[in-house]
């Protein structure tokens, strides 16, 4: 593997315009082998970072083409490199690169897992969602076929709901302008398809609570308004009808309002 250059902090280790794969290995080995707090360990620590910056870079790349810019998954990829460097012991017995790699993919998995979902679901159904993708690949190969809802299931050892409830859960991976068309010419969009507020419950509530509101008006009360209401009388006609002056039915109509409207008040609150 070739590297990029290190800049060196001292001028006497200022090295040439590329280094090996074995001098990139030599740094973090001296690094590594120097005990914590010695002077020269800060140093190897940067030129270890800076000569094994072209493995973030490689994995970084790996993981592009998924809806994240390549620069910041490189960011990502570097803030593993650090920490595969910082946690490193020669006494393990592994090389550098066999420990830097898992460490830095980790960490760009879970970039993906935590800052990329449109919108926050709990981390089970996160990883939910990557066992059933992985099943899916494995059954679809083997069995010839996609795999059903409960072939998912049996092969991750689950239930079906569970199954469901992840593929639920992807769908807040990536989220949907609601502009984006929905059909062949364009002409409406996703948008238009989402219902809103609909008048009619409010509706629907007031006539529920219209029944005993009007059980407490007097009977003759309830009928001056039915007569007027669903009757759709004037108060002259309701006079004549009720047998009384125009100027009563007017008092009598506007207290059995007031009466109606302290009722749905005490309803609605």
């Amino acid at each position: 593997m070739t590297v990029i250059a290190v800049p060196a902090h001292d001028a006497d280790t200022r090295t040439d315009a590329s280094a090996s794969t074995d001098s990139a290995s030599e740094f973090i080995t001296a690094m590594a082998s120097l005990p914590a707090g010695h002077p020269s360990r800060p140093a190897l620590r940067d030129r270890a970072i800076e000569a094994w910056l072209p493995l973030a870079r490689h994995l970084a790349n790996r993981y592009s083409g998924r809806g994240e810019p390549t620069d910041d998954l490189y960011q990502v990829a570097v803030v593993g490199l650090i920490k595969a460097v910082d946690r490193f012991e020669l006494d393990r017995g592994v090389e550098f690169a066999g420990f830097a790699i898992p460490t830095i993919v980790g960490e760009l998995k879970r970039h993906f897992r935590d800052r990329t979902w449109s919108i926050r679901v709990p981390r089970r159904l996160q990883e939910l969602r990557l066992a059933i993708t992985g099943a899916n690949s494995t059954l679809s190969h083997t069995l010839g076929r996609s795999p059903t809802v409960t072939d998912i299931a049996e092969h991750l050892g689950i239930t079906e709901e569970e199954v469901v409830e992840g593929l639920e859960g992807a769908r807040a991976y990536t989220a949907a302008s609601l502009s984006t068309p929905v059909n062949a010419d364009g002409s409406t969009e996703l948008g238009d398809t989402i219902g809103g507020m609909d008048d009619g419950f409010e509706l629907t509530e007031l006539r529920v609570a219209l029944g005993p509101a009007l059980a407490m008006l007097s009977e003759r009360e309830q009928r001056i308004v039915s007569l007027r209401f669903y009757g759709n009388m004037t108060q002259s006609q309701i006079a004549e009808q009720v047998g009384i002056s125009q100027m009563h039915v007017s008092r009598l109509l506007t207290k059995a309002l007031a009466k109606l409207r302290d009722q749905l008040d005490g309803f609605a609150a």
